[in-house]
């Protein structure tokens, strides 16, 4: 979509403003002595001269006259931000369905409190008539102790590239800019559940009983992905109690799968029936061994996203691992992904010019830098992510025969 169809479409109706940048905590900017339908009339004008210069209806000499007036640069830095914002809400964040985002106030290390379970959740107890009710005490609270980071990028432009507009400049960079966004925060996600053998052990270990093994109540140590690999990972995790011995309720679960493991899960998950014998993977063949055929509970329970971090962080196993996270709802979640309350949304700068004209006149920040005519921008995301529930995902090298 071009940068004019964006700008056009959010003019239209003031709540597809709300509804694009309201979540993301982005408030529709106004200047001063501007309403908002004004503002916004700007904005729009500004995306078609921008498109037009592109395109070649106008002549770049229409935008480095407009870029002299005091508005016209504020106007362009605010399209292309609304640009890769808009670009960055529309790519797909896969990683929401098992990991969970909260925000923070500041860079200082945040307390995450376990609060569940704990003295709090388990069954209630009988009342007799004019009993007192049972008291009970709340036990101290586990703590994950975590904090968020900046991350981003600056890219450099020649005066000469945006003259001559020769790398689709106007186009392309929100583009990459909010690609590259969504693939930091897949990434973060990624540092936390997978490992050199295919997952994190500082996740998935016996101590924590949420490897699909033999000890952990599977028929085979870490099985390689299939109908009954997948039963015995959803018997583990079933078999996860919280810290009043209760069980935990899920109700989605996501598998999670590298890219060449795509093609099986889905083959599986889309399955109109599922034949189940006595023996696994042995079918009737005269033995009297029973044969039950069953419509796919997976395709109800089970939704699919495919890491393509696992081959890249793994050096072993990377194209048979595969893990299983409970939905990140009520409160919990194995990974939590964080971000800055207010600057929820990555944000998007170009350097102020450090020029002045002689006899007067303003510099724009596309006339770039004094000495070098360099055009600067800056992207700027801020992240945290850390491990807060092991209890919610099971996973399996696919190591095992």
């Amino acid at each position: 979509m071009e940068v004019l169809e964006l700008l056009e479409s959010v003019q239209q109706e003031a709540a597809t403003v709300q509804k694009l940048f309201g979540d993301a905590g982005v408030r529709t900017p106004t200047r001063r002595g501007q309403t908002n339908t004004t503002y916004m009339k700007a904005l729009q004008e500004t995306a078609k001269l921008l498109a037009d210069v592109k395109v070649g209806r106008q002549p770049m000499w229409m935008l480095q006259e407009a870029m002299s007036t005091s508005d016209f640069p504020i106007l362009f830095g605010d399209v292309l931000d609304r640009v890769m914002l808009a670009r960055y809400e529309r790519i797909p964040e896969e990683w929401r369905s098992y990991a969970r985002f909260t925000t923070v106030r500041n860079f200082l290390p945040q307390e995450i409190q376990k609060n569940w379970g704990l003295g709090s959740e388990g069954l209630l107890e009988e009342v007799k008539e004019l009993e007192e009710y049972p008291e009970r005490a709340i036990e101290e609270q586990a703590r994950v102790t975590w904090r968020v980071k900046k991350y981003g990028a600056r890219i450099g432009l020649s005066w000469e590239m945006i003259v001559n507009d020769e790398n689709g400049f106007f186009g392309d960079l929100p583009d990459r800019l909010a690609e590259a966004a969504r693939r930091t925060e897949v990434n973060l996600v990624s540092t936390q559940f997978i490992g050199l053998t295919g997952f994190n052990t500082s996740l998935y270990n016996n101590t924590n009983g949420n490897i699909v093994n033999i000890a952990n109540g599977a028929a085979t140590n870490n099985p390689p992905l299939s109908i009954t690999a997948l039963q015995d990972a959803m018997t583990v995790l079933s078999n996860m109690r919280d810290e009043d011995g209760q069980p935990i309720f899920i109700d989605m679960v996501t598998l999670v799968v590298p890219p060449a493991l795509e093609i099986p899960a889905r083959n599986l998950l889309n399955a109109i029936q599922l034949e189940i014998t006595q023996a696994p993977g042995v079918r009737d063949g005269g033995s009297g061994e029973q044969r039950l055929i069953v419509q796919n509970w997976m395709r109800n329970r089970l939704q699919l996203v495919v890491n393509p971090y696992i081959p890249i962080r793994a050096t072993s196993n990377q194209n048979t691992t595969w893990f299983l996270f409970a939905a990140p709802t009520a409160g919990r979640g194995a990974i939590w992904l964080g971000g800055l309350r207010g600057r929820e949304a990555p944000e998007l700068f170009i350097k102020e010019p450090n020029a002045r004209r002689i006899g007067g006149g303003q510099v724009n920040p596309l006339d770039g830098d004094y000495d070098t005519d360099a055009v600067q921008y800056k992207v700027r995301l801020v992240r945290g992510v850390t491990t807060v529930d092991p209890k919610l995902t099971v996973a399996s090298n696919g190591s095992g025969a």
